[in-house]
């Protein structure tokens, strides 16, 4: 598990998550990150950016009233494990 303050980064933080998790954590290995929020779309962008590269958001939580932490683990989310053993089940 690694943590990483992204906020000196304000809302242009995004691509540096995306390369920490790339290249800094391992997979099946955590990633807690610390970020503003601001107008609170860099929630959803997390979110989005997590589905598209298929992590599972383990965490999310307001840590204060400007600060939101995510908690990002480097593996697929479960539901698309079940979905590749009904599959293999079936052939």
């Amino acid at each position: 598990m690694k943590r990483y303050d992204l906020r000196p980064l304000k809302d242009q933080f995004t691509n540096r998550l995306v390369e920490l998790m790339q290249n800094d954590v391992q997979d099946g290995e955590n990633g807690i990150f610390l970020f503003e929020i601001g107008d609170f779309s860099p929630i959803q962008n997390v979110a989005d950016i997590v589905k598209e590269n298929n992590w599972t958001l383990m965490n999310s939580l307001k840590f204060n009233e400007v600060d939101w932490t995510v908690v990002i683990k480097k593996v697929a989310p479960p539901q698309n494990n079940l979905n590749l053993e009904e599959e293999n089940t079936e052939q």
